[in-house]
């Protein structure tokens, strides 16, 4: 009993890690996923959730239900992705109006981590692993010069951002939350609707997020069986290229009217379009502290591995 309860905490834990991931623009929970050990027991279980399984609950076996689908595993990752999420959105907002640059550091540390320990699972670097490593990359370096789109509460619109985002979020090296800022719905949906509980935004996203979850954990799982090496080394590849995203010194590109003048939300927030990218030209307080920040975001992954490994890892399925 003991030990199933800290089996479940363990699971609660890297769920926490990955909502925490899926919050962060640039930062993938798949690849929080990968890192912990449990991405493709995740796929499996919630490709699992199939016609089988519906007729087990209504013929009412659900003991049956709940062994074929991991039942217990998926709860206990579940709540600690939705604790994760409700939690940290408020931090997130706080600090992204305060020291966005600190908060962008720290993120570009973790992706380093991440890029590593996602590359070092990869058996043998031939040349065809090395081009899906640069086709990745490129595909993400090239993402980052994308223009976002405009802020769009339509229900069926909030919908496909659910279905977009999920993909991306269960997929190692894509960030869920970076799509939300291409499809111009981040704040509205990751910051907003969850701090101020707007079901109205929330329960669409919520609908394309069961769907897109169902459908393309069964891609995935198709795709890791038969071209693993290659998968791999084009979500490291993907990794590697989203840096240019989470480059904390950058400044904001306003979005503007045929009249040059700023647009706004209804909230009275300009709308941002995109970045410039720079090089900080002296040695500031602002520029060690970041690069002390890069180096603890290397770290907290380099733990969250650690720890994976000396906790419960199941075994891939």
């Amino acid at each position: 009993m003991k030990e199933q309860i800290i089996k479940h905490a363990t699971y609660f834990f890297k769920g926490f890690g990955i909502g925490a991931a899926n919050v962060i623009p640039g930062v993938s929970g798949g690849t929080i996923a990968l890192i912990t050990g449990i991405l493709e027991k995740l796929v499996n279980a919630v490709k699992s959730i199939d016609i089988e399984a519906i007729r087990m609950i209504a013929a009412g076996r659900l003991r049956d239900f709940s062994v074929k689908v991991s039942l217990l595993f998926l709860i206990s990752v579940f709540f600690g992705v939705l604790a994760s999420i409700f939690t940290l959105a408020r931090i997130l907002e706080f600090l992204f109006l305060n020291d966005p640059v600190y908060v962008w550091a720290y993120f570009f540390g973790l992706i380093i981590a991440s890029a590593w320990f996602v590359g070092k699972s990869i058996d043998k670097w031939s040349p065809g692993i090395v081009f899906f490593f640069l086709a990745g990359a490129l595909i993400a370096s090239g993402i980052t010069f994308f223009n976002p789109a405009a802020e769009n509460e339509n229900f069926f619109y909030l919908i496909l951002c659910g279905v977009v985002a999920v993909c991306s979020m269960i997929l190692p090296g894509l960030s869920g939350s970076f799509v939300m800022i291409l499809l111009g719905n981040y704040e509205l949906v990751a910051i907003e609707a969850i701090n101020n509980l707007r079901m109205d935004i929330l329960f669409p996203v919520f609908l394309g997020i069961v769907a897109g979850l169902i459908a393309f954990s069964h891609f995935l799982s198709w795709i890791y069986k038969r071209y693993r090496q290659q998968t791999l080394a084009s979500l490291t590849g993907f990794i590697v290229g989203s840096l240019l995203i989470l480059w904390p010194w950058k400044h904001p590109v306003y979005k503007i009217d045929d009249s040059g003048n700023p647009l706004m939300k209804e909230s009275g927030e300009i709308i941002i379009q995109g970045y410039n990218r720079f090089i900080p030209d002296h040695l500031s307080r602002e520029v060690m502290i970041s690069f002390l920040l890069i180096v603890l975001g290397v770290l907290s992954i380099w733990l969250i591995e650690r720890l994976s490994g000396k906790l419960d890892n199941e075994p891939q399925l």
